[in-house]
């Protein structure tokens, strides 16, 4: 009876971009399963998050992949974090406690093509080619945060898992462009050497057609190139980022600060050095 509760759920949440109705019952199943995990593990707890395996062996012992489970679960306030990123679900979490909204584990993609960026200057306004990025990942934003979402098949894992067949095993995750609005990106991780560190600064997402698969949208931070460089990539953070879907960075430094975090980072404005940085130009 709970299974088919969660494919009636399932199937009214979706609406015209249900397209594979007949897959909606695996997937009422594995959510009842964590849930199920979930509720017998919590303890003294009142909240959890998972971070959990999604690729490549999840999908031949499942049938599915796992991104839209995880994307009703984040709506509830439980965060799953992709590919087993253990900080990264902490991340998400603390992204639900600074907004009590949705949170997303995003890639820091790619950079924005010129033609698009050229393409899409009314809607960009003062942002330079620079400031913007691809935020995506295979499926996992939750329906609310995506203008038309369509559940699909993971297009990589079906070249690599099932090559030239009709997709299958790798059905189940959820599309489309990630709507526009006010988000924070924030990331606590710990270093090679045992210490935590974190970033965060606030952006927004553009309105713009990213014009590719998976869950995605085209990112805004300023003085994100000099950020990415000399915060991401050399404070070796991994790509992956939690989205925080409103303006939350005040509230995410700060609760670093309260947990010690001493190495807090956040994108420098231009002007503003970072101390790596060439001063000469």
């Amino acid at each position: 009876p709970e299974i088919d509760r969660k494919v009636k759920e399932m199937s009214s949440e979706l609406g015209k971009g249900n397209t594979y109705p007949e897959l909606n019952r695996k997937l009422a199943q594995y959510e009842l399963a964590l849930e199920k995990f979930m509720n017998e593990n919590l303890g003294g707890q009142s909240y959890a998050a998972f971070a959990n395996k999604c690729w490549p062996a999840f999908e031949k012992y499942f049938g599915h992949v796992p991104c839209y489970v995880n994307s009703r679960l984040a709506a509830r306030g439980i965060p799953v974090a992709c590919e087993a990123d253990i900080y990264g679900a902490l991340s998400e979490y603390m992204a639900v406690c600074a907004t009590m909204k949705p949170p997303a584990i995003l890639d820091i993609n790619n950079s924005v093509p010129k033609d698009m960026y050229q393409e899409n200057k009314k809607d960009i306004g003062d942002y330079t080619l620079e400031d913007l990025w691809m935020g995506f990942h295979c499926g996992n934003v939750s329906v609310s945060c995506i203008v038309q979402p369509v559940m699909q098949h993971q297009l990589i894992m079906h070249r690599l898992m099932e090559p030239g067949k009709k997709p299958d095993i790798t059905r189940g995750t959820i599309e489309g462009q990630i709507k526009s609005g006010p988000i924070s990106v924030f990331r606590i991780q710990a270093t090679p050497d045992s210490e935590i560190q974190a970033y965060v600064a606030n952006g927004q997402v553009l309105n713009i057609n990213p014009k590719s698969f998976g869950s995605i949208g085209v990112f805004a931070v300023n003085e994100m190139g000099r950020f990415y460089r000399h915060v991401m990539i050399e404070k070796r953070f991994p790509h992956h980022t939690a989205i925080a879907f409103d303006h939350a960075a005040k509230y995410l430094f700060a609760a670093s600060k309260m947990l010690g975090v001493e190495d807090v980072y956040f994108n420098h404005p231009k002007g503003m050095l970072y101390p790596s940085e060439n001063p000469f130009r």
